[in-house]
C-alpha cells in the first residue's frame, strides 16, 4: 500500500453481548433469504435525502459491527515499523501474501538501521513475490533511511510527518495510525471505495475526497473500525465482480442489490475466507478470528 506502488486496531466501538453469539447470528442472517433494498430511486419515487442516507450509512455500521466482531488489519505485524513496511509492500497484492513474505523480510531486516543499510538487490529477492519489488525495495530503503536520519528510527505517530516518507501517501498513514497508535482514520482502498459507492454514502472516485464524505458521517470514533468492517465485508461477500447478495445480512440496507447472485443458495457459495470456511489472509490472526490461518509460503 505506499502510494508509489501502495494498495493495503482499535477496539471494536460496540461488541455484541456475546461474540459466539452474534457469529451464530451473523451465520443464520447470511443464510436467510433476502430482500432487495427499499433506499434505491426508482423512476417516480422521491430521492434519497441527505439525512435518511446518513441514517441509512450509520445503521450498516452497526450491522458490520455485529457481523464482524472481530475484524481486524489483515497484515501481519508486531509494531509499527512492520506495519508500515508491510502496508507500503500490499500495493498490487494480496495480504496475504505479504504476510507469507514478511517474516523473511524482518528477519534480514528487524530495524529501519538494519532496512536503511539492505543491499537493493538482496533485498529485492526477499519481497519478489509481493510483485513491484524493485520499486518497493526503493520505498522501503528510502523510508527506512529517512525514519533513520530524521525521526531517530521510529516510525512517527503523525499525519503530516509520515506522508513525507518515500512511498507513503494518506492511505498508508491511516493505516498506520490507525492501527499502530490508535489515531482514529478512514482508510480507502480499493474494496472501501467500492461498496461506499454501491452503498450511495458518497459518488467521488478520488481518494481523499471519498475520506472526507464519508468522514462526515461517521463520529471520529469510528473511523478505524469502520474501515475494517467495510473492507471485510468487500472481501467476503460484495466482491467487484460478482457480490453475493443472496447471502448478505445487509441487502435491505443496499441500493445496489441485484448486482451480484440473488439466489441463496448460489449466493452462499461466493462466500470467502471464514464466511466460506476458508482461511483468512493472516499467518498470525487475532485470538478472536473464528477462521482457519493462512499458510506459510510455500507450504500450500
Amino acid at each position: 500500500m505506499g502510494e508509489q506502488v501502495q494498495r493495503a486496531g482499535a477496539k471494536t466501538a460496540a461488541k455484541p453481548a456475546s461474540r459466539s453469539a452474534a457469529r451464530a447470528a451473523a451465520q443464520s442472517t447470511a443464510k436467510a433469504t433476502v430482500k432487495p433494498a427499499k433506499s434505491g430511486a426508482k423512476p417516480g419515487v422521491k430521492p434519497e435525502s441527505h439525512l435518511a442516507m446518513v441514517r441509512r450509512a450509520r445503521r450498516i455500521n452497526r450491522e458490520l459491527a455485529e457481523l464482524y466482531p472481530y475484524a481486524h488489519p489483515e497484515l501481519d505485524f508486531r509494531n509499527p515499523f512492520e506495519l508500515l513496511v508491510a502496508t507500503v509492500l500490499s500495493a498490487q497484492t494480496t495480504d496475504l501474501r505479504v504476510n507469507q513474505t514478511t517474516p523473511a523480510l524482518f528477519a534480514a531486516y528487524p530495524t529501519p538501521e538494519d532496512m536503511a543499510a539492505a543491499v537493493p538487490e538482496e533485498m529485492e529477492e526477499l519481497i519478489r513475490p509481493t510483485g513491484f519489488f524493485r520499486a518497493k525495495t526503493k520505498s522501503l530503503i528510502g523510508l527506512s533511511v529517512a525514519l533513520r536520519d530524521r525521526f531517530g528510527g521510529e516510525v512517527p505517530g503523525r499525519l503530516a510527518d509520515l506522508v513525507t516518507l518515500p512511498g507513503v501517501g494518506r492511505k498508508t498513514a491511516n493505516v498506520v495510525l490507525g492501527n499502530a497508535f490508535g489515531v482514529p482514520g478512514i482508510t480507502v482502498d480499493t474494496h472501501f471505495g467500492r461498496l461506499v459507492r454501491r452503498w450511495k454514502w458518497t459518488e467521488q472516485e478520488d481518494p481523499e475526497k471519498v475520506e472526507a464524505e464519508i468522514a462526515a458521517i461517521f463520529p471520529k470514533s469510528e473511523w478505524t473500525m469502520l474501515s475494517h468492517r467495510v473492507v471485510f465485508h468487500g472481501r467476503r461477500i460484495c466482491h467487484a465482480r460478482k457480490p453475493a447478495c443472496g447471502a448478505c445480512p445487509i441487502a435491505p440496507l443496499c441500493p445496489a442489490y441485484g448486482e451480484g447472485e440473488t439466489d441463496p443458495e448460489k449466493a452462499r457459495k461466493l462466500l470467502k475466507y471464514e464466511m466460506g470456511g476458508q482461511p483468512g489472509q493472516r499467518l498470525s490472526p487475532p485470538a478472536d478470528y473464528p477462521g482457519k490461518p493462512a499458510s506459510a509460503l510455500g507450504a500450500d
